[in-house]
């Protein structure tokens, strides 16, 4: 049986300057959207319509400030209401953590709205070229998960080769290292699918509803090997809130498959 092995939380530490790994792997994760997000630009599809680094510079932008923003407010209202209401000024205080990705991805999808607002250009375009890089991010946070020893997973059969015990539990149950479950399934797995099936043309929104498919349908499968959150346990049906908030997406995806398949046909 394995033990987490307890990293310092701090990766560089300069004086009185302290970088966290969690910062560092939020860094990796917007270089890398920055970079996949320059490849698709130059795929047939959108080079045709003119996309330019500049364009995915700005994106990158507005991207960032959609996560962040809406990351924290999603935390806020779905998960910790009550708690907030009565701290209110505890809601910009990102470093003591609490980041909610449904309510990130509600923070991109408004961003987006305004960016192809601004730039005058199809919201279903910006998704589709946005989607199949939004995973590798996705991964990099679940590392920074592990790293800090946090969400672990459900209680494990000890003979299990890879259950690990993790002491910020409170315990020395074996558990399930779920956050290396969801690095594999929602950013590695998700990354190779949504890239392959990307590369080819597709009727606009195809490419955005794979994503919504995909990631809902594998958080709500990793949600059943990670540990729900203690101040609100399992909810309706013996589900979690992420296994709750991941369905909409799934059916949302299906309903813009639905809907792209037509408009092309």
């Amino acid at each position: 049986m394995l033990v987490h092995p307890q990293f310092d939380p701090v990766a560089i530490a300069l004086g009185p300057l302290r970088i966290h790994w969690y910062g560092l792997t939020y860094l990796v994760a917007f270089a890398l959207f920055y970079w996949l997000a320059l490849q698709r630009a130059r795929q047939p599809q959108f080079a045709d319509a003119g996309w330019s680094r500049r364009e995915v510079e700005d994106l990158l932008f507005w991207g960032v400030l959609g996560v962040i923003v809406g990351g924290r407010l999603g935390y806020v209202l779905f998960y910790k209401p009550a708690h907030f209401l009565a701290h209110p000024l505890e809601i910009p205080m990102l470093w003591q953590g609490g980041m909610s990705f449904h309510g990130g991805m509600l923070g991109v999808i408004a961003a987006l709205t305004l960016y192809a607002r601004a730039r005058g250009r199809p919201w279903l375009q910006v998704t589709d070229l946005v989607a199949p890089c939004v995973p590798t991010g996705l991964a990099s946070g679940r590392i920074g998960n592990f790293i800090n020893g946090e969400l672990w997973g459900r209680a494990a059969d000890p003979s299990l080769p890879w259950a690990m015990v993790f002491p910020q539990s409170g315990s020395d149950i074996a558990r399930h290292p779920s956050q290396l479950y969801q690095f594999a399934l929602e950013g590695l797995l998700l990354f190779v699918l949504l890239w392959w099936f990307a590369r080819r043309r597709r009727p606009l929104g195809q490419v955005s509803a794979a994503f919504l498919i995909g990631y809902g349908g594998l958080r709500f499968v990793a949600e059943q090997f990670r540990e729900p959150d203690g101040f609100l346990g399992l909810l309706a049906l013996g589900f979690s809130m992420g296994q709750w908030l991941s369905l909409p997406m799934v059916l949302a995806g299906v309903a813009m498959w639905i809907w792209s398949l037509r408009r092309a046909g």
